[in-house]
C-alpha cells in the first residue's frame, strides 16, 4: 500500500489528538489535488479568498459527479443565492438581528444560571468529566430552550445528533457504513421534528420553532422539508460545535494555569481569550463541502469546474503568513482574526451565541474550581475530525468555590 497522504494523515485517529504539524505540512502546498479529484486549501489567504468567491458553491447537487440523494434537502448552509439567502432571513427572523436583535444578549441571565447550577452539581466531588458534566448540557439546555424542544427530549435526539456529526464529512472506516448510519439517524431526527413542528403549529409558543412553523412574510413560509432541514440544523449545530469550543478552551487554559489565573483577576479577558481559541483549538477544522462553479486559479493551482473543495479552517488560521508565532496560545495578541466560523455569507449563524456560551463557562470555571488540573493529557478524543474535540475530560480539582455574580 502506498503511504498516506498529508490529508489523509490528518484524518486518521492516531493524529486526532495534535493535528497540527500536519497542517504545517499541508499548507507547503497551499492548494493540494486529492485522490478522489477533489482540491484542498489550506492557508489563509487562499482560503478567505474562496469563502468570498461567487464561483464556488456550497451545494453538493452541483458537483461534476454528485454523490447520492440525500434523505433531506440541504439546510441553508448548503444551498447558495437566492435560496440560501431566503432561508437564513427567514431563520434569522426569529433569531437574531434585525428582526430580533436582542434574543442573545436577553439570555444572558439565564446561562449564567444554567452554568451556575451545573458547576454547582459537581461541588460535592473532586473530580468532574468537564465534557459530561457541563461542556455538553449547557448547550443542549440552551438550544432547547431557544428552539422549543423538549429537555426531557435529549435522551432520544442525542444518540442521531452523535450518529450524524461523527459519520460528517471525511473520516475512518468504510464510507458507505458510514452514510448509511448518517441517513438513518437523519431520518429519524428529521420524523421527531416533523411531529414537534405540527405541535407548535397548533400551540405555538415564543420560540425559534413556533416561529418557523407559523411566519407567513414576504420570504416565507418555510415549506415543511425546509422547516424540518433548518430546525435539524439549528438544534445539532447548536450544542455540538459549543461543546468543542468549551471542552478545548478548558483543556487550553488548564496547560495554561497563569492565565487561568488571570481570568479570574481579570474577568474581561475571557472576550480575547475566546478568540484566540477559536483560531488556535477551532471547534470546526474543515469546511468539506464546496464545489468549484467554474474553472478557478488559485496559488497557481487551477480547480477544475465541478470538484470539490476542502476548506482547512484550523490550519488557515494558524498559518504563518497570517499570523505571528502562530502555535503560541496568546489572548493578548493586539489583532485576533480567525477562521473558526468560516467567512462570507456563510458565516456561522449561531456565533453570537457560542462565544458567550463559551464566555460564561469558561470564566466560571476558572472563577469557581479551586487548583484544577488534568488527569489525562491528552484525553480522549471523539472520532470526527472536522467536529474535533475530546470525547472525555477529567478533571481534579480541590473544591468549588460558591457562585458570586
Amino acid at each position: 500500500m502506498e503511504p498516506a497522504s498529508i490529508y489523509e494523515q490528518i484524518h486518521q485517529f492516531t493524529n486526532r489528538a495534535n493535528p497540527y504539524p500536519l497542517y504545517a505540512e499541508l499548507r507547503e502546498t497551499p492548494v493540494a489535488r486529492l485522490e478522489d479529484g477533489g482540491y484542498v486549501v489550506s492557508t489563509y489567504e487562499e482560503i478567505v479568498a474562496l469563502l468570498h468567491d461567487p464561483r464556488v458553491s456550497s451545494d453538493r447537487r452541483k458537483l461534476a459527479h454528485p454523490p447520492p440523494g440525500e434523505p433531506l434537502p440541504p439546510s441553508f448552509i448548503g444551498t447558495d443565492p437566492p435560496e440560501h439567502d431566503r432561508l437564513r432571513r427567514l431563520a434569522m427572523r426569529h433569531f437574531g438581528p434585525p428582526h430580533s436583535p436582542r434574543v442573545v444578549e436577553n439570555m444572558r441571565g439565564e446561562l449564567h444560571e444554567v452554568v451556575k447550577d451545573l458547576i454547582d452539581g459537581v461541588a460535592g466531588r473532586t473530580q468532574a468529566d468537564i465534557v459530561d458534566d457541563i461542556a455538553y448540557p449547557f448547550p443542549v439546555t440552551v438550544i432547547c430552550r431557544l428552539l422549543g424542544v423538549p429537555r426531557e427530549d435529549e435522551p432520544r435526539f442525542h444518540g442521531w445528533a452523535e450518529e450524524i456529526v461523527e459519520n460528517l464529512g471525511p473520516g475512518e472506516g468504510d464510507q458507505d457504513e458510514r452514510a448509511k448510519r448518517r441517513t438513518a439517524a437523519v431520518l429519524a431526527l428529521a420524523t421527531y421534528l416533523e411531529e414537534l413542528a405540527q405541535a407548535h403549529r397548533r400551540n405555538p409558543g415564543d420560540d425559534v420553532l413556533s416561529g418557523l412553523a407559523t411566519y407567513e412574510g414576504p420570504d416565507g413560509p418555510m415549506s415543511d422539508t425546509e422547516l424540518i432541514s433548518t430546525a435539524a440544523l439549528l438544534l445539532v449545530a447548536g450544542h455540538e460545535t459549543t461543546v468543542n469550543l468549551i471542552t478545548n478552551g478548558m483543556l487550553t487554559l488548564l496547560r495554561n494555569p497563569g492565565l487561568m489565573e488571570r481570568i479570574r483577576d481579570e474577568p474581561d479577558l475571557i472576550i480575547h481569550t475566546v478568540e484566540e481559541l477559536l483560531r488556535f483549538e477551532p471547534p470546526v477544522h474543515f469546511l468539506p463541502q464546496r464545489v468549484a462553479l467554474d474553472d478557478i486559479t488559485i496559488a497557481g493551482v487551477t480547480i477544475p469546474k465541478g470538484s470539490s473543495i476542502v476548506l482547512a479552517l484550523a490550519s488557515g488560521s494558524r498559518d504563518p503568513a497570517h499570523v505571528h508565532d502562530p502555535e503560541r496560545f496568546d489572548p493578548d495578541r493586539p489583532y485576533i482574526q480567525h477562521l473558526g466560523f468560516g467567512g462570507g455569507i456563510h458565516h456561522c449563524f449561531g456565533a453570537p451565541l457560542a462565544r458567550l456560551e463559551a464566555q460564561i463557562a469558561l470564566r466560571e470555571l476558572a472563577k469557581r474550581l479551586v487548583n484544577p488540573r488534568l488527569v489525562t493529557d491528552p484525553p480522549p478524543y471523539r472520532p470526527n475530525s472536522t467536529l474535533r474535540g475530546p470525547r472525555h475530560l477529567l478533571v481534579e480539582y480541590d473544591r468549588v468555590l460558591p457562585y458570586r455574580p
